[in-house]
C-alpha cells in the first residue's frame, strides 16, 4: 500500500541510502540494538519529514525494531522520488512524491494516519494539527510523538496552551544535540550548499541579508561571513539583535536593508518577512530565498500578483519582473532552500539529530500511557547518550568529575 511516481527508480535510491547509512554511526550502532531488541514489534509510526535518504534510514533502523512504517514527506518539493522507490522496494508504506499539489500533499498526510498510528514523528506539525483535527477518535490509539522543527514546536506549545494538545509530544529540536548542531552547522552548510549549486554566482563581495537570528540564522550569517559576505541581519527581538551586533555583524530592519542585500535569506518561522514593499526597494537582480519551514517569509503571492512578468532563469529559479523595471529573483519556489534546492543537512549532523528521534520514540514506548499529554523535553539521558557516543565515534575522550568535585558543586 503505497503512493509513489515510480518504482523503477528503486536503485538510485538504494544508493543514496547506503552512503548515509555509512557516515551515520549513531544509527548504525541503534540499528543493531533495535534489530536484536525488537522494541517497536506492533507499533505502527506515522512519519512526515523530509523524505531523503537520511530520513529513509531512519525509517530502516525504526523498522529494524520491529515498527509498522507509514511515511510521507514534509515538504512538497524535498521529497526525492528514487528514495521513496527504496523504501517501497523494502515493504514500508510510503505516500509521496516529488513536487505534490497541496491536494495531493494533504492526501498523504491522511494516507499515513487512517491506519490508526501509534507513534507520530512530525516535522512542521501537519500531521499533529490534522490527526486533531480531523481524526480525534484515533487519538487513544496513540502513545505519543516527536516534533523536528521549531516551527513545529511553536505550534505545538500554542495547541498545548489552550488545551487542545491531546497527547504527549517529545520537543526533538530543543534537545540539546538537536539545535545546537542540526540548526547551526546543519543549516548553515545546507543553505550554502542548496544556494550555491543553484545559482552558481560568487558569495564573497555581496550583501547578505539574513532575516533571523535564532540558531538556524546564526549558522546560515557565520557560513556567509565565511564565504567573504558582507552580512546584514534582521530581528524583532533585541536580545538576538545585540548578540548579531556582538558577532561582528550590521543590524538593520528589513526596511532599511532591503535597498541594500543582493541576497536575502529568511530565517524566521514567522509570516511576510519580505513583502511588496521591500521587493520594490530591491536592486535589479535581488535574490531572494528562505531557509524558515513554510513557504510563507517570501510573500510569493504579492510579488506573483505585483509583477508584470515572469520568466525561469536556471532550473529552480523564477525571475519577476517588477513595475518599476527590475527583476527579482526568487529559488525553490520560496519553500525550504536547503531541500528544494538542495540535499538537506549533512549526514552526520542528521546522525544526531535522529539518534535522538528514534531513542524518543523508544522512550515513548516505553512509558506508553504514564506521559502527560503536553510538550515535553527530551530527556537529559538522552541528549547525554547522543554527545558521548559521537565523541566515542570522533575518538575524542573528555574528563569526568571526582567524587570530590561533584561535592563540592552540589554543596
Amino acid at each position: 500500500m503505497s503512493e509513489i511516481r515510480n518504482i523503477e527508480l528503486f536503485e538510485s535510491g538504494q544508493r543514496k541510502i547506503e552512503w548515509v547509512r555509512r557516515n551515520m554511526p549513531l544509527l548504525n550502532g541503534l540499528e543493531e540494538q533495535f534489530r536484536r531488541d525488537l522494541p517497536f514489534k506492533g507499533v505502527k509510526v506515522a512519519l512526515s519529514v523530509h523524505l531523503e535518504a537520511k530520513t529513509a534510514y531512519l525509517c530502516e533502523v525504526l523498522a529494524a525494531g520491529g515498527a509498522e512504517m507509514y511515511v510521507t514527506g514534509s515538504n512538497v518539493l524535498s521529497t526525492q522520488d528514487d528514495v521513496a522507490a527504496a523504501l517501497v522496494r523494502e515493504g514500508m508504506n510510503v505516500f509521496a512524491f516529488h513536487a505534490a499539489t497541496v491536494e495531493e500533499y494533504d492526501h498523504h498526510l491522511r494516507c499515513v494516519i487512517e491506519p490508526g498510528p501509534n507513534i507520530i514523528i512530525d516535522d512542521g506539525g501537519d500531521l499533529v494539527h490534522l490527526i486533531h483535527e480531523s481524526y480525534p477518535e484515533l487519538i487513544p490509539g496513540i502513545y505519543g510523538g516527536c516534533e523536528e522543527t521549531t516551527t513545529g514546536i511553536h505550534r505545538l506549545i500554542a495547541m498545548a496552551s489552550r488545551g487542545d494538545l491531546k497527547f504527549p509530544m517529545l520537543m526533538v529540536n530543543n534537545a540539546n544535540c538537536k539545535y545546537l548542531f542540526d540548526n547551526r552547522y546543519g543549516t548553515g552548510q545546507s543553505v550554502w550548499d542548496g544556494i550555491n549549486r543553484t545559482t552558481n554566482l560568487i558569495v564573497a563581495s555581496k550583501h547578505v541579508v539574513v532575516a533571523g537570528y535564532g540558531w538556524c540564522g546564526k549558522g546560515v550569517a557565520m557560513r556567509a561571513k565565511g564565504l567573504g559576505a558582507k552580512v546584514i541581519i534582521t530581528e524583532v527581538d533585541p536580545i538576538r539583535a545585540m548578540e548579531a551586533m556582538m558577532d561582528g555583524f550590521d543590524v538593520m530592519s528589513m526596511n532599511d536593508a532591503a535597498s541594500v542585500g543582493d541576497l536575502f535569506i529568511t530565517v524566521t518561522g514567522c509570516c511576510k518577512v519580505i513583502t511588496k514593499e521591500h521587493f520594490l526597494q530591491m536592486k535589479d537582480g535581488a535574490i531572494c530565498c528562505n531557509a524558515g519551514h513554510f513557504d510563507v517569509e517570501v510573500d510569493i503571492a504579492a510579488l506573483k500578483e505585483m509583477a508584470t512578468g515572469t520568466a525561469p532563469a536556471r532550473a529552480n529559479i523564477e525571475g519577476y519582473t517588477l513595475p518599476n523595471g527590475r527583476t527579482v529573483f526568487i529559488v525553490g519556489e520560496g519553500r525550504l532552500v536547503n531541500l528544494a534546492a538542495g540535499d538537506g543537512h549533512p549526514a552526520e549532523i542528521m546522525d544526531m539529530s535522529f539518534a535522538i528521534q528514534a531513542l524518543c520514540v523508544a522512550y515513548i514506548v516505553r512509558n506508553k500511557g504514564m506521559l502527560p499529554a503536553t510538550v515535553l523535553v527530551v530527556p537529559e539521558e538522552v541528549d547525554n547518550y547522543v554527545a558521548r557516543r559521537k565523541l566515542e565515534h570522533w575518538g575524542v575522550t573528555i574528563d569526568t568529575l571526582t567524587q570530590e568535585q561533584t561535592d563540592y558543586l552540589n554543596q
